[in-house]
């Protein structure tokens, strides 16, 4: 498993770890499976003027190594972005399955469920290894987070993922450490909330800006 982003750091020598990669993958019992976290971060398009000429070259290889049908490797792409995806690395693609950004149903639960999570269970004691690393943390007190308060927030979210409610409510339990009671009200609660939502239109138009 890797990332598109752990190919760029590589520079020059992604080219040969490639190569590597699939000769290894050739010769093994066990083939290959080679999962790509967002893929368009290394195979977009090879005309873009944000490629390097060292990342053009690895995935003029990926593409090389992946030009013929094979009982030995199996690629699988992840990317929020398909239009972004080189031709020829989308013409590599025999199946496609699409995981829609969650209704507001499913973002209700989310952030209930993250609620939970990074908030309510805050405190609990902690044993062992988890105690050491992260220490022992201040009991949250939840105050007026009623069932409408989550489900207003579960509509103002539209288009996120749920990465970025997860994100989020790790964000609500920074503010509420940040404050001087450790009280999670509907007031702060909602504060953090639209807070996010404006980062995440930012992050939309500044990505449209790009892309023109």
């Amino acid at each position: 498993m890797m990332t598109g982003g752990d190919v760029a750091p590589l520079g020059s020598e992604a080219v040969t770890k490639i190569h590597q990669l699939f000769d290894w993958a050739t010769k093994s019992k066990k083939g290959l499976l080679l999962f790509i976290d967002e893929a368009d971060a290394f195979l977009c398009e090879r005309n873009s003027t944000y490629m390097s000429e060292a990342q053009r070259s690895a995935l003029n290889a990926l593409l090389f190594q992946t030009g013929d049908q094979s009982r030995d490797i199996v690629l699988v792409l992840a990317t929020n972005r398909p239009g972004d995806l080189d031709a020829a690395a989308t013409d590599r693609i025999d199946e496609v399955i699409e995981f829609p950004l969650p209704g507001e149903e499913e973002r209700f639960k989310l952030v209930k469920l993250y609620l939970e999570k990074y908030i309510a269970q805050s405190g609990e004691k902690k044993t062992g290894w988890e105690l050491f690393f992260r220490g022992q943390q201040q009991k949250i007190e939840l105050k007026d987070i009623s069932e409408e308060v989550i489900r207003e927030a579960a509509r103002k979210t539209e288009g996120f993922s749920g990465r970025e409610i997860a994100k989020m409510m790790a964000g609500v339990q920074a503010a509420v450490y940040g404050s001087k009671d450790c009280v999670l009200d509907a007031n702060l609660f909602r504060e953090v909330v639209d807070y996010k939502v404006a980062e995440h239109h930012q992050r939309r138009e500044l990505a449209a800006e790009v892309h023109r």
